[in-house]
């Protein structure tokens, strides 16, 4: 079984990896079509980044779960490791972008896959060991679905405050 694990959630960083790429650049490759803004990055915010890991970590997640229904504790070490994921990506952002003072690509690249990686080996690791209590698998599914929600809505409705501004264009959410 352990080895089963590792081997869906290698699949699952694969998966991640690749979606969340393809989504940075789909808005653009689509002509800016609105109906796929929520998923894909429409900007280079930090924000629209965590929406790039967010969307397929929350779908491979949803597939994954056909699979592991024996596993009690699922949904809260999905919403644990997401959470991880999501937070790495300003944290690294914001800390590497403080201390050098500029952004370069390849650094806002390897964070992504930083975040991915780190998210994932936490899950593993909690799969494997079993060790993390869970009372209820519907409030971290219901949780995912409410951050789901958040990243539509603010796709849309774009509060301006730092981690939504483009720092190329200094605009924020959809143009």
């Amino acid at each position: 079984m352990k080895r089963s694990i590792k081997l869906w959630q290698l699949w699952g960083f694969a998966v991640v990896c690749l979606l969340g790429t393809v989504l940075h650049f789909l808005y653009d490759w689509l002509g800016a079509a609105v109906w796929i803004a929520p998923f894909s990055g429409v900007n280079e915010s930090t924000w629209e980044h965590m929406k790039l890991l967010f969307w397929p970590m929350f779908l491979y997640a949803i597939f994954q779960s056909f699979f592991f229904k024996d596993i009690n504790n699922y949904w809260c070490i999905k919403l644990r490791g997401t959470l991880l994921g999501l937070a790495l990506i300003p944290v690294l952002f914001y800390t590497y972008n403080g201390v050098i003072g500029e952004s370069p690509d390849w650094i806002n690249i390897a964070i992504f896959f930083i975040a991915a990686a780190f998210a994932y080996l936490y899950e593993t690791h909690h799969f494997i060991k079993g060790d993390l209590p869970c009372r209820s698998s519907k409030l971290p599914l219901a949780i995912l679905c409410c951050i789901a929600l958040l990243f539509v809505i603010f796709t849309f409705i774009t509060p301006e405050i730092g981690i939504f501004k483009d720092p190329l264009t200094g605009n924020y959410g959809i143009i």
